[in-house]
Order: structure tokens, then C-alpha cells, then sequence
């Protein structure tokens, strides 16, 4: 037999041992790889590609509308247009910038800086807001352009409108577009919202607001829509009708005239605010579309202070109107009785110095009726003397003078009423007995805001109760307090501003309507001591600046019905003059009298 030869085993790998090693590691790492992607980070993966093919986009809610008492429309919610970025979809940013630039007139600078801000906050694939409003001639040239600019796309925004501008601008403040700390403090903010800034709109913010919503759309890898859904409805802010008149709110406004001031008017039984005016004024649609430099500038710069809301937030020597304060802290101390008297002579002593009365030839033999109807000072130098400072002090901060009065209004100031604590940690001076004197008559350092004497004067009509202002309708009235007086005190004060009104020498004749009860007081806060030479003039040939503020606290009352005017011109000059008679225009508005000419 011949022998079999034994046939070889094949090799499966014939090269270098360490070669089959990097082999089988390498198969190994993508076997792991493999299994890492594919089933570890499966869930993950699947969401990313799921991002890919679905976007979502925010449904904008409109703002809740605000009307009047009446239900006239006072600020609603127009169509605009905004110039927006998806940066996922622009493949040269900075060249479309600049074409924005262009096309606005925008700074570059303040694009990119807008475009920076927002990039934090806003996907990829969303569109980034990169100028809030603009024009329909503008969104009709975009998109003749659509084509040369990918990723440019023009956004459907609510706009703010404010139909009686001026008229109603310290009422209702207005929006404007949610500065980088305003989007760092609220989540729910986005680049290019607007948000309240001043009034009502900011006071009321979360409640007109509203509630965005979401709606997804699932696309192609070109990006087309093949389906959309909705993941969240938006919900529209709420609606809200003010106390305010629309009306009586342009009575007030036309007979303040151009003078600078304010006026108030409110129920005295409900605290509502039926007119609240402030002059000058601006426009609140400036802001809402973004105000121009120059405007900004000019409205910081103008001295009368357009800005300012001189009804709660400036602060005044409320004059001979303090009296009726005064005059009832004398009664309810028993420091005085009604039919007390006291002789003026023109003029009263304290120490080496003469503090004169308005009336420099005096009024003679004054009781209380006297001394509120004819304003004599020289009754409440005495009585202020009597009363001591601390006393006034606490007696006026009872009353609601010297804080805040809670309107839903901000920045309110709460004015000052002295002591002499306060003038020692402010001046490091002590008090002077002259210094009661100036406090009792209202001058001096003591500071209020007209809401604050419109407030005080409804309590003295409304029975006693101190009630929080409000703007709004149908809230029930808010008691905050009782003012200090008994029924007694109160009718001996209302009265004495009837008398004001009704008798011969009263202050306050212009307001004497035939039929009606109608009460009120005067009140000229100085100013600065007025140099010897205009000692002698008339109002209007004495400087502006120099000139005496004029006040007009009133009440009218008709079928059950009690109405607060206050009046305040500043550097208007005499209460009963200049102040009287913007508070008789609201009257005759409010208890349907025409003024006797």
C-alpha cells in the first residue's frame, strides 16, 4: 500500500501575532461603538432625530383689552409685523445683518447686539426677532427679496394701541419691548415681547399678559411643513374696564388746559378714580414701536417733566388745604371749640419773628367756620403752636398723609409729614418753634400728592373711612383705616366748606352752583420766598418758577351721590383763581350743572 499523506490545515491568519491582535481589538471597539449608539443611547439618538424633522414655534396670546366704565375701548391689540431670523436656515448671518441694516436704518452695532442677546435664548430653527415693528412697505419688500435672503422671515405680532394717547398716558402707561434683565428675570419672556412699563399695563402685567402656546410641524429634510398640530392653545390676557370716565377724563384734561398739574376725581363711597390727569403728557404709542433718541431725550429733558405722574408721584406743600386737618386735630384735642375764637390782626409773634397772614389787613374776631371759610392763617399759627408738631404729625398720618395710598399705579410717592427726628437725621438741625407754625398752615417741609388730599377729603364725606384708591371697576371698596374724627368734627368741617362755597367771603365762591351742595377749599402753597420786588405783582409778572402752586380741594353732592374733586396747577398762582375753576368744570361734568357764568 502506498502511503497517504496527511493534508495540511489551513491557516486563518498566516501574518504577525501582534497584526491579529489590533484586529480583534479594533472589532471589538465596533462591536462596543455599535452597541453604545444603537442601544444604549438609543432614546437619546431617537429624540435628536426626532428634533430633526419636527420644530416648534410659539403662539403669541393677544393682550387683554382695557375700556373705560363704560366699556369704551381704551387700549387693544393691532397686527404687526416683525423682522425675524432662523440661523439655521441663514447661511451668511453677518451679510444679512448688514442687508438689514440697510433696509431700517437700524445701527449694525444695535442689530448685532440684538441678534447676540437672542441667539441665548431662541433655538436654531425658531425665529429670532431682529427688529419688533416695521413698517407694511418694509414687510412688502422682504418679501420680494425672500428668495435672495434664506432664513429672513416676517413675524405676525399682537401690537399695542392706545387710542386717546396723551389723554390717558399716566392711566394707562403702555408697553414696550422686554429689556435683557426683564428677559432674565421672567422665563416666560422672549426676545421681542413686550411687556408693561409704566400704568396700568405695568401694575397689571401678569393678569393682561396672557399665556403662550405651542404648535409643533413636522418637516422635510428641505425644511418643508408636511403637518402641524397644536401642543398648547395660547390664552388671552385678561380684560379689564376701569373706574376711569373716558368723558370726564377729557373734561378735566381740557380745563387743566396747557398748564402743568393735576386732577383727581373720585366716588367718595367707593374710592374708584373716575379721572386722574397729568400735564404734560406724551404719547404712549412712541414708546410701543420704539421711541427715537431724540424723543427720549427731548422728553427727559423738558422741564416740566412730561414723564412724571404728578398725581402720585409728585409731592407738594399742600397749603391752606392742611387746615381742615389741622382744624380737626384742634377739635377732637379739645384744644379748641367751634366757637372759640381768635383775633387776627394781619399778623402773629413768635419771638423775634412776624409770621403774617394772607390777608395783611387781617380778618378780626375768627371762629372755626370763619377760619376754614376766609383761610386765616394767623387762627392756625395759634392753634399749630397749641397742638405742638408731633401731635400734627401723628394726628395727619392718621388721616393718610405722608404714606402711600395703594392706587394701582407705580412709583408712588408717599410725601412727608416732619418731625423733628426726621429734620435731625436729615439736616442735623434741630426743630424751631417757626417751623410748627409754617407746619400748621401746610408749608414748610411738609409734602403730599393730590390722590393723598382727594383720598382725605372722601373720607370726611364718606363717614369717616380712609378707602385705597383704585382704577379698577367693580372692586369693592377697600377700607384701609377710619380717620380720627368723630361724626361731629367731620360735619363742623364739611360745613365750614359749604360756607366756603356759599357765603360772601368764602375762598371758594367760584364753585357756588344754585341746587347743589357743593363744599371746598383753597390752597396756595409758596413756593420760595418771593423777593420784595414782586411782593406787589401779579401773578403772571412774576416768573414762573417763582409763582405760588394753586390747590382746590372740593365735594359735590347729587341723588345720593358724593364726588372728590381735587385740582392742583403748579405755579398756577391763587387757589381760588387758577385751581377753582378746573375744579368746577369737573363738577358740572360729574353732578350734570352747567356753571353759572
Amino acid at each position: 500500500m502506498g502511503a497517504f499523506n496527511t493534508p495540511e490545515r489551513p491557516q486563518i491568519f498566516s501574518g504577525p501575532p501582534l497584526l491579529l491582535v489590533f484586529l480583534v481589538v479594533l472589532f471589538c471597539i465596533f462591536s462596543i461603538r455599535l452597541w453604545y449608539l444603537q442601544i444604549y443611547k438609543s432614546d437619546f439618538y431617537q429624540g435628536r432625530a426626532q428634533e430633526n424633522r419636527t420644530r416648534q414655534s410659539t403662539m403669541f396670546s393677544p393682550r387683554g383689552i382695557i375700556r373705560d366704565r363704560t366699556g369704551q375701548l381704551l387700549a387693544e391689540n393691532n397686527p404687526a409685523y416683525a423682522l425675524a431670523l432662523v440661523r439655521e436656515d441663514c447661511p451668511d448671518i453677518p451679510k444679512t445683518l448688514d442687508q438689514i441694516s440697510r433696509w431700517t436704518g437700524q445701527p449694525r452695532d444695535e442689530l448685532q447686539k440684538a441678534f447676540e442677546i437672542g441667539r441665548k435664548r431662541v433655538k436654531h430653527f425658531d425665529e429670532q426677532v431682529i427688529v419688533p415693528n416695521i413698517p407694511f412697505e418694509l414687510v412688502a419688500l422682504v418679501e420680494a427679496h425672500r428668495q435672495d435672503w434664506p432664513g429672513l422671515v416676517i413675524a405676525v405680532r399682537p401690537k399695542r394701541s392706545y387710542a386717546y394717547g396723551e389723554t390717558l398716558a399716566h392711566v394707562l402707561g403702555y408697553v414696550a419691548r422686554a429689556n435683557e434683565e426683564e428677559l432674565i428675570n421672567d422665563p416666560d419672556l422672549q426676545l421681542g415681547d413686550n411687556v408693561g412699563k409704566q400704568g396700568v399695563e405695568l401694575m397689571l402685567e401678569r393678569r393682561l399678559r396672557g399665556t403662550k402656546g405651542l404648535q409643533e410641524f413636522e418637516v422635510d429634510a428641505s425644511g418643508r411643513v408636511l403637518s402641524s398640530r397644536i401642543v398648547s392653545s395660547p390664552v388671552m390676557g385678561e380684560d379689564l374696564n376701569l373706574s376711569i370716565s373716558l368723558p370726564l377724563q377729557e373734561t378735566a384734561t381740557k380745563a387743566l388746559g396747557d398748564r402743568a398739574g393735576s386732577v383727581v376725581a373720585l366716588d367718595a363711597d367707593t374710592g374708584e378714580v373716575l379721572a386722574l390727569v397729568s400735564l404734560p403728557s406724551y404719547d404712549p404709542n412712541e414708546f410701543v414701536v420704539g421711541i427715537s433718541h431724540a424723543k427720549w431725550k427731548e422728553l427727559l429733558e423738558d422741564p416740566l417733566h412730561p414723564l412724571q405722574n404728578r398725581p402720585v408721584q409728585s409731592t407738594y406743600p399742600p397749603g391752606s388745604i392742611f387746615k381742615l386737618a389741622i382744624g380737626g386735630l384742634g377739635l377732637e384735642s379739645g384744644t379748641v371749640k367751634p366757637s372759640s375764637t381768635v383775633f387776627c390782626s394781619g399778623s402773629y409773634k413768635l419771638g423775634k419773628r412776624v409770621f403774617r397772614c394772607w390777608n395783611k389787613g387781617g380778618h378780626g374776631t375768627t371762629d372755626f367756620k370763619k377760619s376754614l371759610r376766609e383761610s386765616c392763617d394767623v387762627y392756625y399759627y395759634q392753634l399749630g403752636e397749641q397742638l405742638g408738631v408731633e401731635a400734627i404729625s401723628d394726628f395727619a398720618i392718621r388721616c393718610g398723609f405722608g404714606v402711600k395710598t395703594g392706587v394701582e399705579l407705580p412709583h408712588e410717592r408717599a410725601g412727608n409729614m416732619p418731625t423733628p427726628e426726621w429734620k435731625l437725621n436729615r439736616f442735623g438741625e434741630k426743630w424751631q418753634g417757626g417751623e410748627t407754625l409754617n407746619y400748621a398752615i401746610g408749608q414748610g417741609y411738609t409734602l403730599t400728592t393730590p390722590l393723598q388730599v382727594a383720598r382725605f377729603v372722601a373720607a370726611l364725606v364718606n363717614d369717616g373711612k380712609i378707602l385705597r384708591p383704585t382704577l379698577l371697576l367693580s372692586e369693592k371698596p377697600d377700607v384701609v383705616g377710619e380717620l380720627p374724627m368723630r361724626p361731629a368734627t367731620r360735619k363742623l368741617i364739611l360745613d365750614a366748606m359749604v360756607a366756603t362755597v356759599e357765603e360772601e367771603r368764602g375762598t371758594a365762591r367760584v364753585l357756588r352752583r344754585p341746587g347743589l351742595r357743593i363744599g371746598g377749599k383753597t390752597g396756595t402753597a409758596q413756593v420760595v420766598k418771593l423777593l420784595d420786588k414782586y411782593e406787589k405783582k401779579k401773578t403772571n409778572e412774576i416768573p414762573y418758577k417763582y409763582r405760588d402752586h394753586a390747590w382746590m380741594a372740593s365735594f359735590g353732592e347729587k341723588d345720593g351721590k358724593r364726588f372728590v374733586v381735587v385740582s392742583m396747577v403748579e405755579h398756577g398762582g391763587h387757589g381760588g383763581s387758577d385751581a377753582g375753576p378746573v375744579a368746577g368744570a369737573v363738577l358740572d361734568a360729574l353732578l350734570g350743572v352747567q356753571s353759572e357764568e
